[in-house]
């Protein structure tokens, strides 16, 4: 009796030290979430990060959204849209009784404004995902229509995404090219202030019509670059959160047993965009002749593709735990070419196409790498496999928005860079590989590959679709090569066990909305 009394007293009191030394989780009113880099401009209309995407999914909500398994359902719209004269009509339902995070109504007229603002402010990155709108217009108070030049599958994922968020005409009419710093949506957390490559700051909205999604109320977003700091603000608490785990961190972190780690395959890719007639920006800009054997020469730059051995690459910068690829197309995508088979690494025929080239001796060119360790493992790696081949990389690292900005303005001539990806392949596709589309910063075309390209959009058939895929594929990832395709990310996102709601999804985004201790 003395010894069970005895063992109860430990418990409790072992107890009652956990409760003095970890305060209860269930008690934090805030969420500090790390992010890797800092997002560009919080303005959905001309914002291109990956990062600022997790910005937006938490106070920019969308016409439509998807879930776990890809599947489009409605957000901010009340159903998914009535599709008629040939797919040429497109009328969307929206859902009453929405407000934006300054009190305002989100109505039809607000998304009308939003979709045109989209279409036609100057800097829009969502102008060629849009481009088959024809006309906006609004119905009734809760009912917009919009009329398509000709029919576009992709548009309802296109609307689940960044050209789907409306934003609030009044304050994107006081602030004009400023609303980035104080960005209106719809959402469960409102923009509070951002810190430069520091921290962002949002607050639960008084106006989101769902009042129980946002169980917190404060969420941090603080920019950690480094793996090795992010993780040991995870262990020590500083953090609750930490978004792009490295992967060999993973593995340690679930050892541990303390922290849930999840990872998903993702629908974007990682590849090297090589700059082919991009001398003085990006489109409109009209195209240059960089002079370079890597912009003029396919045959060049064929042989760096066949330098690379994406299986080694995988195992020695991602512990193997990515997915090596060759295509835009994740292989989790219902699109996916199942029979696409990626090239073996063939160093003798890239030195042989090197030689054919003129280039017998060698070649040397540099390439920008964003200025992160895992960024920088993975263009080491490549460095070292393209040296057997004969090139000479010079890696240029450069902080993440100064090297997107030079990459618009041409100022590189090759860059290792990813792409997050959407749930409809049009949006990794369309705006990068198409002559003079916005996101077309290699300043490369072929109007053949635009002729598949809008045929794609125009049907709906799944195997059709994929079909007309792979033969643009063939043609710009393996004749052009504008862009050198490598691997498919897994998105790793650690947290404590005791956060519990949390679901992860294909596009890497970070979700909060619904999420709580427990």
């Amino acid at each position: 009796m003395l010894m069970r009394r005895a063992v109860t007293t430990l418990m409790a009191l072992l107890f009652t030290l956990t409760l003095a030394t970890e305060p209860a989780l269930a008690q934090k009113k805030t969420l500090v979430i790390a992010l890797n880099q800092d997002p560009d401009i919080l303005d959905p209309t001309p914002s291109r990060t990956y990062v600022g995407r997790i910005i937006f999914a938490q106070m920019c909500e969308k016409l439509y959204e998807i879930d776990e398994n890809l599947k489009i359902f409605p957000q901010l719209a009340a159903d998914l849209p009535a599709v008629t004269d040939g797919g040429k009509t497109v009328t969307i339902k929206l859902r009453p009784g929405v407000k934006f995070n300054d009190g305002t109504p989100m109505n039809a007229e607000s998304v009308r404004y939003s979709l045109d603002r989209h279409l036609n402010m100057k800097g829009s990155n969502r102008r060629s995902e849009l481009e088959s709108v024809n006309s906006i217009e609004v119905v009734d108070p809760l009912t917009v229509r919009l009329k398509l030049k000709t029919p576009f599958s992709p548009l309802v994922a296109i609307l689940a995404d960044r050209s789907g968020m409306p934003v609030s005409p009044a304050a994107a009419n006081k602030l004009g090219d400023k609303f980035g710093t104080a960005p209106v949506c719809v959402g469960p957390w409102q923009f509070v202030e951002r810190i430069s490559q520091d921290r962002i700051v949002l607050e639960k909205s008084p106006h989101y019509f769902d009042k129980g999604a946002a169980k917190f109320d404060r969420l941090i977003f603080r920019i950690i670059p480094d793996d090795n700091v992010r993780l040991a603000n995870l262990r020590s608490g500083d953090i609750d959160m930490a978004h792009r785990v490295a992967p060999p961190d993973a593995v340690s972190l679930r050892k541990e047993g303390r922290f849930e780690v999840s990872s998903v395959t993702g629908i974007g890719y990682d590849g090297i965009t090589v700059n082919l007639h991009n001398k003085t920006g990006k489109p409109p800009q009209p195209p240059g002749n960089l002079g370079t054997p890597l912009a003029n020469d396919p045959r060049v730059r064929e042989a760096l593709d066949l330098s690379i051995d994406r299986e080694a690459l995988n195992k020695v910068a991602w512990d193997g735990q990515y997915t090596p690829g060759c295509t835009p197309i994740s292989p989790v995508s219902p699109f996916a070419d199942k029979s696409r088979k990626c090239p073996t690494r063939d160093v003798a025929k890239a030195k042989k196409l090197l030689a054919d080239a003129g280039l017998a001796g060698g070649y040397s060119f540099e390439m920008m790498i964003v200025n992160d360790p895992q960024q920088r493992r993975v263009g080491e790696v490549i460095q070292g496999m393209a040296k057997e081949a004969g090139f000479n990389i010079s890696l240029k690292p450069s902080e993440f928005a100064s090297a997107l900005n030079d990459n618009d303005a041409g100022k590189d001539q090759a860059f290792l860079i990813g792409w997050s990806g959407r749930v409809d392949p049009d949006a990794n596709i369309f705006q990068f590989q198409t002559c003079g589309a916005t996101l077309n910063t290699t300043q490369s075309c072929d109007e053949g590959v635009d002729v598949i390209l809008n045929r794609a959009r125009e049907v709906s058939d799944l195997t059709q679709r994929t079909s007309l895929y792979r033969q643009a594929v063939d043609k710009f990832a393996f004749a052009r090569r504008n862009v050198i395709y490598i691997y498919h990310r897994n998105y790793i996102v650690a947290f404590p066990k005791s956060l519990k709601g949390y679901k992860a999804v294909p596009d890497g985004l970070i979700r909060i909305k619904g999420a709580a201790w427990q």
